[in-house]
């Protein structure tokens, strides 16, 4: 199967559109309310046509960027993996024996846990994830999202995603905030408006708030994990870590005492001596950590963030925006307001490689430093029984 072409998408049946009509028609349902209470409440009553005219243009380019990213997300490729490079791209027939060779030969080493897809039995570049739903990998995959037509939400479709859910919210607190003030001036003057103006605007009082509240929520959920620049799956996938931890050391040979180490092992941060019998270099997978291993990396979970490079270079790398030196004549704010204005725009790069967090080399090496210490501590217990 071939994840160039998002073919592993293109069966999605009829029935995979319901929600995302279902979103379309949620958006467009208190407009007709708000015509209503706009002509009723800001023309006829207040009248004051530039009030009119201010709310129309807000909700209205509101409404346009939500749906021009909404669109971006249904029609735009979450993030094709490809194939992988071939050794020799002139050669017509390439043998399972040469693909595998040339896979070997990349740059990225494939070997690790994480990084080769049983299900596409393909690479599988950094960040990247196989989606369940629609069989198929993803760069930098967020997660799989029903309401944008059954597709994924991945490298190239998450600042339109982002911008989408930003925009929704902003336009259900504008909402909110003209129906509310509605609703004050008719409790002032119960008698002025008609007898239906007052069911609009509860009727806009009310989606306005829930609107605010559910998506409000997803937004800022979103803008913590561009602050520290994480996915959803990294966020709630803990246990991601170990695929980064650093291998140990293979043991040394022991001398007569049994104690003595070379300086090179004792300098190096990734040397974990065995107290029981040396054993090979070892990485662990998730099901072979125990009660105490998972609850230490849960806790480094909380405080190591892998990609975080700073708020502003976190903000601009998801937006598309060149890196901030800090100097006025590159601050870009042209290409900002197009990104903020126009369906959130592209992310840098090209969604296989990233720039890693200077500081989570010594987290990881603190980390692995636990696990393998705290592996050890198994078998002597285990023995010590055996002894007694």
């Amino acid at each position: 199967m071939s994840n160039d072409d998002g073919a592993s998408q293109g069966g999605r049946r009829w029935y995979h559109f319901i929600p995302l009509c279902f979103a379309v028609l949620i958006i467009l349902s208190p407009h007709p309310s708000l015509i209503v209470l706009l002509t009723s409440f800001q023309l006829q009553t207040l009248n004051s046509p530039l009030l009119f005219v201010t709310h129309i243009l807000v909700i209205y380019s509101l409404t346009f960027m939500a749906y021009s990213s909404l669109i971006v997300c249904v029609v735009r490729d979450p993030g094709p993996v490809g194939p992988p490079p071939a050794a020799d791209e002139d050669s017509e027939e390439t043998t399972l024996t040469d693909a595998l060779r040339s896979i070997k030969a990349a740059d990225d080493d494939y070997d690790k846990p994480g990084r080769w897809c049983r299900r596409c039995w393909a690479p599988k570049p950094e960040r990247a994830h196989h989606c369940s739903i629609c069989d198929r990998c993803v760069l930098k995959m967020d997660h799989h999202c029903p309401w944008m037509g059954g597709r994924c939400i991945g490298h190239r479709t998450y600042p339109s995603f982002v911008h989408f859910i930003f925009t929704t919210t902003m336009l259900s607190v504008y909402v909110a905030g003209v129906a509310i003030s509605a609703l004050y001036y008719i409790i002032k003057h119960p008698y002025e408006l008609g007898e239906t103006v007052p069911l609009h605007v509860l009727l806009l009082v009310v989606l306005g708030g829930a609107f605010t509240l559910m998506m409000g929520s997803f937004a800022g959920y979103h803008a913590y994990l561009i602050s520290t620049n994480q996915t959803t799956i990294e966020h709630l996938s803990p246990f991601l870590l170990l695929r980064f931890l650093p291998e140990p050391l293979p043991p040394p040979s022991r001398t007569a005492n049994n104690q003595t180490l070379t300086a090179e092992q004792q300098d190096s941060p990734y040397y974990f001596p065995s107290p029981v019998e040396p054993r090979p270099p070892w990485v662990p997978q998730e099901h072979e950590l125990s009660y105490k291993q998972r609850r230490m990396v849960q806790r480094a979970h909380e405080k190591l963030r892998m990609y975080d490079l700073g708020f502003k270079r976190n903000w601009a790398a998801i937006f598309g925006v060149p890196e901030l030196s800090g100097k006025r004549n590159h601050a870009r704010w042209k290409l900002w307001a197009a990104r903020i204005l126009w369906g959130g725009g592209a992310a840098l790069g090209d969604g296989r490689t990233f720039p890693a967090n200077p500081r989570a080399d010594s987290q990881l090496a603190e980390l692995a430093m636990k696990l393998y210490g705290e592996d050890d501590q198994r078998p002597r217990d285990s023995s010590a029984s055996s002894d007694a």
